[in-house]
């Protein structure tokens, strides 16, 4: 029992400390690149959409989209650093699933709407896996090098932030009650605030999540390439949104990686996928 106990706290506070790039980084950055191009081709018309609304008469640089610019160069060099496919893969796969699910409700409850008007475009969810990763390389950043913060620092802010993210969600999607998709959320939510698994890795991949959210979502929204109801650019809510669907996508690598530990200590000789 106390061997259980020991390997499920090894996995909560586990950070990997190497953040250089590796062999595992170019083949990120290449599937990253690849996606691109995917997207590009089965998505053709909207690109011709984009470059049409450039004037000749306007100077180029006027008319770049220099923060689309810095966030693609950003997300590039934060996804290669210390990229290790094994322990990456996880990672992928749920941002992947979790963003399909929750761009699934935002469309789906017209919470938000994108331009294409598709409930939700396909093309939007790979990047949900890219921000994942992005989150991933963010967290292990701060959380090694903010250890001589006090633990009691991170309670109180764990007490203060994610209520008060909570209080904001249920004012933002208060006219969505009546649809089960939010009651679900809202649930989930108050689930992953009232059970910390981790107060000092939930208030860090709070804190990641939001800040790369909020660059995000100034972008999405002054491009209306999506639009909240509220008409806001961003809403506030979006922005710390971003920050609990990466602890609700932690969580769940948490748990994971829990059961992996748990399934090798059972199978010592069985290799399981994300060792």
């Amino acid at each position: 029992m106390k061997s259980s106990k020991s390997s499920l706290s090894a996995v909560l506070i586990h950070i990997p400390r190497r953040l250089g790039w590796t062999r595992s980084s170019y083949y990120l950055m290449s599937s990253f690149v690849l996606v691109i191009f995917i997207i590009i081709y089965f998505w053709w018309p909207l690109v011709v959409e984009y470059w049409a609304q450039f004037n000749p008469e306007t100077p180029f640089w006027q008319q770049f989209d220099w923060l689309l610019l810095a966030i693609f160069g950003f997300m590039s060099l934060q996804i290669m650093a210390g990229a290790d496919l094994k322990q990456d893969l996880p990672i992928i796969l749920i941002g992947l699933f979790g963003g399909l699910v929750i761009e699934s409700w935002g469309t789906q409850t017209e919470l938000w709407t994108y331009y294409t008007f598709e409930r939700p475009p396909l093309w939007i969810i790979p990047a949900w896996p890219i921000a994942s990763l992005s989150i991933d390389r963010l967290y292990r950043i701060v959380a090694s090098r903010g250890k001589i913060i006090p633990d009691n620092l991170f309670r109180v802010l764990h007490w203060i932030l994610l209520p008060g993210f909570y209080v904001l969600m249920l004012v933002f999607t208060g006219p969505t009650f009546d649809k089960s998709l939010t009651v679900i959320a809202l649930i989930l939510v108050a689930f992953l605030i009232l059970t910390p698994a981790n107060i000092r890795g939930t208030v860090w991949v709070f804190m990641a999540g939001s800040g790369l959210g909020y660059f995000l979502e100034l972008w999405g929204t002054t491009r209306l390439t999506w639009t909240y109801y509220t008409l806001e650019t961003p809403p506030l809510f979006a922005v710390l949104a971003h920050g609990m669907a990466a602890l609700a996508f932690w969580r769940v690598l948490l748990l994971y990686r829990s059961l992996k530990q748990r399934l090798a200590n059972v199978f010592p000789k069985r290799t399981i996928v994300g060792d």
